[in-house]
C-alpha cells in the first residue's frame, strides 16, 4: 500500500476525520477510498473488548477473555520469555475478536507504593521496566497485533491525574521516568504510544512537543502514531502540531472541524496533518497485512497457561524453618475469605471478564490426603467479627498446617491508596491466627506493597500479587511444592509509606513536585542506608544457590567498547530450581553529579538441577555506565572506576564485585586551575601520573594531626578533597612553588586535550 499516494487522494475533511476515533474503541473509516475502521481495546493482561456500546471505565460487560497475571507479578518473574509467552496468548485472543491494537503495556515507574494503578505497572527500576515492556511488545506484535505503550509520561499517581502538573527536572526525567519508554521504543517499536492525562512542567502531555516530538521521535526514532488516553485531549490543533496524532474517543466531529478550519486559515500547515495521517495509515495497513485471520481460541488451554505463568510470578518472601512446602498428608487449616474467592485483578479499565476462576480450597483439596479445615476469618471486604476470629483460632489450633489467604480488598485505577495498611479486620485476623499457631504461612494477594505488622509471628510469606484467574491454582502449586518459587521483588517493600522518598510530595493536586529526583526505590534506600521491609530483588526458593566471583573481559575499557561479565551459579540444594541473577553497576566517584550507589543493568533467569552449575554472561554497553548530562542534554560517561556486581538481590552484603575502569570519550572536562579542589584534580584523567609524586611530598609536609579522633588521617583526607589546591599550598608554608603546581595543572589539561 502506497500510503503517501493514498493521502494525496484524500480531501482535507477526510484527513481530519482520521485524527479522531469512531465512538469508544474504533478508528474512523474512509469508505470512498477503502480505508477500514479498526478496533483498539484494553489489554495489558487480558482482552477487554466490550460488547455493544462500550465505555472506558468498564461498566459494561466485555467478552470472555483470559485474565493473566498483572504487570506487578510479571515483572517479579524477571523472565523475558515468560512475558513473551503471555504476550503471544494475548495476541491470539485479540485476533480471535478482530482487535487490531492492545492498549498496553503500562510501563510507568512506581514512584510511590500508594499509586492505585501500580498493579498494572512493572517496576520502580527503569531498566527492568523497559526490558519487560520491550519483551511484551515484541511478542504481541510478532503475532500481527499492535500495542499501545502507556502512559506517556510522568503519570505516577491517580490523584488529580486529569489535571495534575508533574514538575520534574531534566536529569530525573531521562534517567528514571523516560528510560523504560526509551528502551521499549528502541528495542520493540510499539505500533502506538498513549499519552497520559497529566501535565509535565506546565504543558499537557497531549500537546507537549518536547516529549512527543523532540524526545519520542527525534531522539528515540519512534515510527508509529501517538494517541490520547481516553478524554485526554485539550487543544486539538496545538496537540497535532506537538505530535499527538489520534484523539480517543470521539463522540462528535467538533475537533475534526477545528483542524479543517486551522488549515484553511493558515494556522496549521496541511503538511503537519498529512504527517499524522500517514503515521496512522502506515500502522493500520501493517496490521491488516500481518494480522492472522480465523484464529480459534482454546480458553481452557489459556487458563492452564495462566496458571503456569502465575507460578513464576509469586515471591516467597519468608520461609523460616522450611514451613513451606506444606506436607499435604497432614491436617491443614485454610483460613481467609480469599481462599474461597481470591482477589486476582484490579479495578478500572483493565478489568477482565474471565471465563474461569480457580479456588484455593478446591485446588488444595485435590492434592491433599490429610484433613482440610476451613474458616473464613474475615469477609471479602476485610471486615471481621469476634465470632469469625474465634472460628479461625479454633481451626488453627486443630490443624498441623495453617495456611492463611488474605490481602488488599481492592486496587483500582482512578484512586490512590491513603496508606499501605491492610484493613484492620485483616490485620486482626492474621495476628490472631499466627499467635494461635506459630509458624503459620500467609499468602498475600495485593497489587503493591502493604504493611506487615504481623510478619515476625509468621513462619512463611508468599506474595502472590494479583495473579489472574488461575492465581489460586498457582498458589496451591507453590505451597505444596509442585512448583519451586523463583520470583523476586521488582520493587522495594518499605516498612510503611512514610519510608518512601516521594511521600511528602505524592498524591497532591496542582503541582506534583518530584523533589526526590533520581532517588526512587532502592536508589533512595541505598543512599540513606535505610533498611526496608524487603529489598528490591529479594525472593527465596526451596533450594539454595552459590555464586562465583564475577569475571570481566577487561579491567579497563574505552567508552563504546562492550564489557562482558560472567559468573558461575551452582544449585547447592536438593531440588531443581531457577535463580534470577542480577547485575548492578555503580560509579565509585563522579565529579559532576551525585550518582546512585548501584543501578540494575542486567538480569538473567537460570534453571538448575541439584548440583548443576551454569555460567551466566552479561554484556554491558555504553549506557550501563552513563548518566544524563543536563548541560549537553545527552548521555555522558565520566572517566572513572565502576563497581560491577552480581547478586541474588540488591542487598549490598550479598553482592560479589569486580572493579573496572572506563575511559570516557564523551565527557567535557573543565580546565584545572589553582581554584580546582584536590578532589576534582585527583578524579581527572592523567592527574595521578603527573601529580602523584608531588602529592606524596605534600602529605609528608603536612602538620601532624595528633591523637584526637576528630583529626584522624581519614578525616583529614576527606576534608582535603574539598579544598582548592591553591589554598592547600598555604597550609605547607610555601614549601611548594605555586608556579610549579600551575605548570602541572596545565600539563594535565594538555594531556586531556583542554586548552
Amino acid at each position: 500500500m502506497n500510503v503517501k499516494e493514498l493521502v494525496g487522494k484524500m480531501t482535507l475533511e477526510e484527513k481530519a476525520s482520521l485524527c479522531s476515533g469512531l465512538g469508544w474503541w474504533n478508528t474512523k473509516p474512509v469508505e470512498r477510498l477503502g480505508i477500514p475502521s479498526v478496533m483498539v481495546t484494553d489489554g495489558p493482561h487480558g482482552l477487554r473488548k466490550q460488547a455493544g456500546e462500550g465505555d472506558h471505565l468498564g461498566l459494561n460487560e466485555s467478552v470472555p477473555a483470559t485474565c493473566f497475571p498483572t504487570a506487578a507479578g510479571l515483572a517479579s518473574s524477571f523472565d523475558r520469555e515468560l512475558i513473551a509467552t503471555q504476550g503471544r496468548a494475548l495476541a491470539a485472543e485479540a485476533q480471535a475478536n478482530d482487535v487490531s491494537i492492545l492498549l498496553g503495556p503500562g510501563t510507568n515507574i512506581k514512584r510511590s507504593p500508594l499509586c492505585g494503578r501500580n498493579f498494572e505497572y512493572f517496576s520502580e527500576d527503569p531498566y527492568l521496566a523497559g526490558e519487560m515492556a520491550a519483551s511484551y511488545i515484541n511478542a504481541v506484535q510478532s503475532e500481527g497485533v499492535g500495542t499501545s505503550l502507556k502512559h506517556f509520561a510522568m503519570n505516577n499517581q491517580e490523584t488529580a491525574r486529569n489535571s495534575g502538573n508533574s514538575v520534574v527536572d531534566e536529569r530525573t526525567m531521562h534517567e528514571i521516568y523516560l528510560a523504560p519508554f526509551e528502551t521499549a521504543v528502541k528495542k520493540a517499536q510499539p505500533a502506538t504510544i498513549m499519552n497520559s492525562y497529566n501535565q509535565v512542567n506546565g504543558t499537557f502531555n497531549c500537546q507537549n512537543e518536547y516529549l512527543l516530538t523532540k524526545v519520542l521521535r527525534d531522539m528515540w526514532g519512534f515510527e508509529g502514531y501517538v494517541m490520547t488516553d481516553w478524554g485526554a485531549m485539550h487543544d486539538r490543533v496545538a496537540a497535532l502540531k506537538a505530535g499527538c496524532d489520534l484523539e480517543m474517543p470521539s463522540m462528535s466531529t467538533a475537533n475534526d472541524e477545528k483542524i479543517v478550519a486551522a488549515v484553511k486559515s493558515g494556522e496549521l500547515d496541511e503538511a503537519v496533518l498529512d504527517r499524522s495521517v500517514e503515521r496512522m495509515l502506515n500502522i493500520l495497513y501493517r496490521w491488516i497485512e500481518t494480522g492472522k485471520k480465523d484464529v480459534t481460541l482454546d480458553l481452557a488451554a489459556h487458563h492452564r497457561l495462566a496458571r503456569k505463568i502465575a507460578g513464576e510470578t509469586m515471591v516467597l518472601a519468608k520461609n523460616e524453618g522450611g514451613v513451606l512446602p506444606l506436607d499435604t498428608s497432614k491436617s491443614t487449616a485454610i483460613i481467609g475469605a480469599y481462599a474461597e474467592k481470591i482477589m486476582f485483578q484490579g479495578g478500572g479499565s483493565s478489568h477482565i471478564n474471565n471465563p474461569y476462576l480457580d479456588n484455593v480450597l478446591e485446588e488444595y483439596g485435590k492434592v491433599a490426603s490429610g484433613e482440610v479445615i476451613y474458616a473464613k476469618g474475615c469477609k471479602q471486604n476485610g471486615e471481621t467479627t469476634d465470632e469469625l476470629i474465634a472460628e479461625a483460632i479454633e481451626a488453627a489450633k486443630k490443624a498441623e498446617n495453617v495456611l492463611i489467604v488474605a490481602g488488599s480488598p481492592q486496587e483500582t485505577e482512578g484512586a490512590d491508596r491513603k496508606s499501605m495498611a491492610l484493613p484492620k479486620g485483616v490485620v486482626k485476623m492474621i495476628t490472631a491466627v499466627a499467635e494461635a499457631h506459630p509458624g503459620a504461612a500467609l499468602v498475600l494477594t495485593c497489587g503493591a506493597p502493604v504493611e506487615l505488622p504481623f510478619l515476625d509471628k509468621l513462619g512463611a510469606l508468599l506474595i502472590a500479587y494479583l495473579g489472574g484467574q488461575a492465581a489460586a491454582g498457582a498458589i496451591v502449586d507453590i505451597v505444596t511444592g509442585a512448583v519451586n518459587p523463583s520470583a523476586k521483588l521488582a520493587e522495594t517493600w518499605p516498612m510503611n509509606h512514610r519510608q518512601s522518598p516521594a511521600h511528602p510530595n505524592f498524591g497532591k493536586s496542582g503541582d506534583v513536585r518530584y523533589e526526590e529526583g533520581i532517588w526512587v526505590g532502592y536508589r533512595w534506600f541505598d543512599a540513606h542506608d535505610i533498611k526496608p521491609r524487603f529489598r528490591f530483588g529479594h525472593g527465596l526458593s526451596y533450594t539454595t544457590f552459590e555464586y562465583s566471583e564475577p569475571r570481566v573481559s577487561a579491567s579497563e575499557i574505552t567508552e563504546g567498547e562492550p564489557l562482558t561479565v560472567s559468573a558461575d551459579i551452582t544449585n547447592t540444594g536438593s531440588r531443581a530450581g531457577a535463580e534470577i541473577v542480577q547485575l548492578y553497576v555503580g560509579q565509585d566517584i563522579c565529579r559532576k553529579v551525585t550518582r546512585p550507589i548501584k543501578e540494575l543493568k542486567g538480569f538473567e533467569k537460570v534453571r538448575l538441577e541439584p548440583g548443576e552449575t551454569k555460567t551466566v554472561t552479561f554484556t554491558l554497553d555504553r549506557r550501563a555506565f552513563a548518566f544524563w548530562d543536563v548541560s549537553k542534554h545527552d548521555w555522558v560517561i565520566e572517566t572513572g572506576t565502576f563497581t560491577v556486581s552480581v547478586a541474588p538481590c540488591s542487598c549490598p552484603k550479598r553482592q560479589k564485585s569486580v572493579t573496572v575502569k572506563v575511559n570516557s570519550t564523551s565527557e567535557t572536562l573543565e580546565p584545572l586551575t589553582l581554584e580546582s579542589t584536590i578532589g576534582e584534580i585527583l578524579a581527572t584523567p592523567h592527574a595521578m601520573e603527573v601529580f602523584g609524586p608531588l602529592m606524596q611530598a605534600a602529605q609528608s609536609m603536612a602538620p601532624a594531626t595528633g591523637d584526637d579522633e576528630m583529626f584522624s588521617a581519614e578525616g583529614m583526607m576527606e576534608m582535603a578533597m574539598g579544598i582548592p589546591i591553591g589554598t592547600a599550598l598555604s597550609f605547607i608554608g610555601g614549601q611548594i612553588d605555586p608556579n610549579v603546581v600551575l605548570g602541572m595543572l596545565r600539563q594535565i589539561n594538555s594531556l586531556n586535550g583542554i586548552e
